[in-house]
Protein backbone atom coordinates (compact mmCIF):
# COMPACT_ATOMS: atom_id res chain seq x y z
CA UNK A 1 0.00 0.00 0.00
CA UNK A 2 1.42 3.37 -1.03
CA UNK A 3 -0.67 5.42 1.38
CA UNK A 4 0.23 3.63 4.61
CA UNK A 5 3.37 2.31 6.26
CA UNK A 6 3.90 -0.96 8.11
CA UNK A 7 2.57 0.70 11.27
CA UNK A 8 -0.74 1.34 9.54
CA UNK A 9 -0.26 5.12 9.34
CA UNK A 10 -2.29 6.60 6.49
CA UNK A 11 -0.30 9.34 4.75
CA UNK A 12 -3.14 10.19 2.38
CA UNK A 13 -5.38 11.03 5.35
CA UNK A 14 -2.64 13.20 6.87
CA UNK A 15 -2.15 15.12 3.62
CA UNK A 16 -5.92 15.61 3.26
CA UNK A 17 -6.17 16.84 6.87
CA UNK A 18 -3.28 19.29 6.38
CA UNK A 19 -4.82 20.65 3.18
CA UNK A 20 -8.12 21.09 4.99
CA UNK A 21 -6.52 22.92 7.92
CA UNK A 22 -3.95 25.01 6.05
CA UNK A 23 -5.38 25.32 2.53
CA UNK A 24 -6.17 28.99 3.11
CA UNK A 25 -2.85 29.74 4.82
CA UNK A 26 -1.68 33.24 3.87
CA UNK A 27 1.98 33.71 4.90
CA UNK A 28 1.88 37.53 4.72
CA UNK A 29 -1.26 37.65 6.85
CA UNK A 30 0.27 35.31 9.42
CA UNK A 31 3.44 37.43 9.47
CA UNK A 32 1.29 40.51 10.05
CA UNK A 33 -0.56 38.80 12.91
CA UNK A 34 2.63 37.58 14.56
CA UNK A 35 4.55 40.84 14.37
CA UNK A 36 1.47 42.90 15.26
CA UNK A 37 0.77 40.74 18.30
CA UNK A 38 4.37 40.93 19.50
CA UNK A 39 4.50 44.70 19.01
CA UNK A 40 1.83 45.62 21.55
CA UNK A 41 3.36 49.07 22.06
CA UNK A 42 3.12 50.10 18.44
CA UNK A 43 1.21 53.30 17.80
CA UNK A 44 -1.94 53.11 15.64
CA UNK A 45 0.02 54.95 12.92
CA UNK A 46 2.80 52.34 12.97
CA UNK A 47 0.32 49.45 12.84
CA UNK A 48 -1.38 50.97 9.77
CA UNK A 49 2.04 51.37 8.16
CA UNK A 50 2.81 47.69 8.87
CA UNK A 51 -0.51 46.67 7.30
CA UNK A 52 0.46 48.65 4.18
CA UNK A 53 3.85 46.93 4.10
CA UNK A 54 2.27 43.47 4.04
CA UNK A 55 -0.08 44.45 1.20
CA UNK A 56 -3.30 45.96 2.54
CA UNK A 57 -4.52 49.18 0.88
CA UNK A 58 -4.77 51.74 3.66
CA UNK A 59 -4.82 55.47 2.94
CA UNK A 60 -2.52 58.16 4.25
CA UNK A 61 -3.23 59.32 7.78
CA UNK A 62 -5.29 56.25 8.71
CA UNK A 63 -4.64 54.49 12.01
CA UNK A 64 -5.25 50.95 13.27
CA UNK A 65 -5.45 50.26 16.99
CA UNK A 66 -4.63 46.69 18.02
CA UNK A 67 -4.66 43.76 15.63
CA UNK A 68 -7.91 43.39 13.66
CA UNK A 69 -9.29 39.89 13.30
CA UNK A 70 -9.03 39.29 9.56
CA UNK A 71 -10.41 36.30 7.70
CA UNK A 72 -10.95 35.48 4.05
CA UNK A 73 -9.62 33.64 1.04
CA UNK A 74 -5.86 34.02 0.63
CA UNK A 75 -6.11 34.39 -3.15
CA UNK A 76 -7.67 37.88 -2.89
CA UNK A 77 -7.35 38.75 0.78
CA UNK A 78 -5.24 41.87 0.35
CA UNK A 79 -7.28 43.23 -2.58
CA UNK A 80 -10.51 42.85 -0.61
CA UNK A 81 -9.72 45.54 1.96
CA UNK A 82 -9.58 49.19 0.93
CA UNK A 83 -9.42 51.81 3.67
CA UNK A 84 -9.39 55.48 2.72
CA UNK A 85 -7.44 58.38 4.20
CA UNK A 86 -7.65 59.63 7.78
CA UNK A 87 -9.67 56.67 9.08
CA UNK A 88 -9.48 55.19 12.57
CA UNK A 89 -9.92 51.45 13.08
CA UNK A 90 -10.36 50.77 16.81
CA UNK A 91 -9.22 47.66 18.68
CA UNK A 92 -10.78 44.22 18.22
CA UNK A 93 -12.53 44.89 14.89
CA UNK A 94 -13.51 41.88 12.78
CA UNK A 95 -13.07 42.13 9.01
CA UNK A 96 -14.46 39.27 6.90
CA UNK A 97 -12.66 39.59 3.56
CA UNK A 98 -14.32 36.83 1.55
CA UNK A 99 -15.72 39.77 -0.46
CA UNK A 100 -14.56 43.36 -0.72
CA UNK A 101 -14.82 45.86 2.14
CA UNK A 102 -14.39 49.44 0.97
CA UNK A 103 -14.09 52.16 3.60
CA UNK A 104 -14.10 55.80 2.47
CA UNK A 105 -12.14 58.71 3.95
CA UNK A 106 -12.56 59.97 7.53
CA UNK A 107 -14.42 56.85 8.71
CA UNK A 108 -14.21 55.55 12.29
CA UNK A 109 -14.82 51.92 13.23
CA UNK A 110 -15.46 51.61 16.97
CA UNK A 111 -14.02 48.91 19.20
CA UNK A 112 -15.20 45.43 18.31
CA UNK A 113 -17.14 46.48 15.21
CA UNK A 114 -17.75 43.62 12.78
CA UNK A 115 -17.96 43.95 9.02
CA UNK A 116 -19.17 40.72 7.47
CA UNK A 117 -19.20 39.93 3.75
CA UNK A 118 -20.32 36.31 3.96
CA UNK A 119 -23.16 34.31 5.46
CA UNK A 120 -24.99 31.04 4.93
CA UNK A 121 -28.25 30.49 3.08
CA UNK A 122 -30.84 28.60 5.07
CA UNK A 123 -30.15 24.91 4.61
CA UNK A 124 -32.36 21.84 4.96
CA UNK A 125 -33.61 20.54 8.28
CA UNK A 126 -30.65 18.15 8.58
CA UNK A 127 -28.06 20.97 8.23
CA UNK A 128 -29.34 24.53 8.59
CA UNK A 129 -26.08 26.24 7.56
CA UNK A 130 -26.53 26.05 3.81
CA UNK A 131 -24.42 27.37 0.95
CA UNK A 132 -22.15 30.34 1.71
CA UNK A 133 -23.22 33.57 0.03
CA UNK A 134 -21.06 36.68 -0.25
CA UNK A 135 -21.64 40.36 -0.95
CA UNK A 136 -19.36 43.41 -0.62
CA UNK A 137 -19.75 46.12 2.02
CA UNK A 138 -19.26 49.82 1.27
CA UNK A 139 -18.87 52.52 3.93
CA UNK A 140 -18.87 56.06 2.54
CA UNK A 141 -16.84 59.06 3.70
CA UNK A 142 -17.30 60.43 7.20
CA UNK A 143 -19.38 57.55 8.58
CA UNK A 144 -19.12 56.48 12.23
CA UNK A 145 -19.57 52.80 13.04
CA UNK A 146 -19.75 52.66 16.83
CA UNK A 147 -18.50 49.88 19.13
CA UNK A 148 -19.78 46.31 18.79
CA UNK A 149 -22.00 47.09 15.84
CA UNK A 150 -22.37 44.53 13.05
CA UNK A 151 -22.59 45.36 9.35
CA UNK A 152 -24.00 42.43 7.36
CA UNK A 153 -23.08 41.39 3.78
CA UNK A 154 -24.19 43.63 0.93
CA UNK A 155 -24.85 46.72 3.08
CA UNK A 156 -23.89 50.26 2.06
CA UNK A 157 -23.46 52.88 4.77
CA UNK A 158 -24.03 56.40 3.42
CA UNK A 159 -21.73 59.39 3.84
CA UNK A 160 -21.85 60.93 7.30
CA UNK A 161 -24.10 58.19 8.69
CA UNK A 162 -23.85 56.94 12.28
CA UNK A 163 -24.41 53.32 13.30
CA UNK A 164 -25.04 53.22 17.04
CA UNK A 165 -23.43 50.88 19.58
CA UNK A 166 -24.43 47.24 19.14
CA UNK A 167 -26.64 47.84 16.09
CA UNK A 168 -27.10 45.04 13.56
CA UNK A 169 -27.30 46.61 10.10
CA UNK A 170 -28.98 44.38 7.51
CA UNK A 171 -30.10 47.11 5.06
CA UNK A 172 -28.47 50.13 3.45
CA UNK A 173 -28.19 53.27 5.59
CA UNK A 174 -28.93 56.59 3.89
CA UNK A 175 -26.37 59.39 4.05
CA UNK A 176 -26.49 61.56 7.20
CA UNK A 177 -28.77 59.16 9.04
CA UNK A 178 -28.35 57.73 12.55
CA UNK A 179 -29.47 54.11 12.99
CA UNK A 180 -29.57 51.75 15.95
CA UNK A 181 -31.10 48.54 17.26
CA UNK A 182 -31.42 44.93 16.12
CA UNK A 183 -32.19 45.09 13.28
CA UNK A 184 -31.09 48.69 12.85
CA UNK A 185 -33.82 51.24 12.24
CA UNK A 186 -33.61 54.98 11.59
CA UNK A 187 -33.29 57.00 14.81
CA UNK A 188 -32.90 60.42 13.23
CA UNK A 189 -31.90 62.30 10.11
CA UNK A 190 -28.74 64.34 10.69
CA UNK A 191 -27.95 67.75 9.28
CA UNK A 192 -25.91 67.44 6.09
CA UNK A 193 -22.86 69.69 5.70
Amino acid sequence: MASSSKSGFNWAQLVAALKSEFGNFAPKLEAFRLVSTLQTRWSPERRAKWMRQVGFRIGRGSMVEGTPQISGNRSNLFENLVIGEDCYISANCVLDLLEKITVGNNVTLGAGAMILTSTHELGPQSHRAGVITMAPVLIHDGALIRARSIILPGVTIGAGAIVEVGAVVNKDVAPHTRVGGMPATVLETLAAP
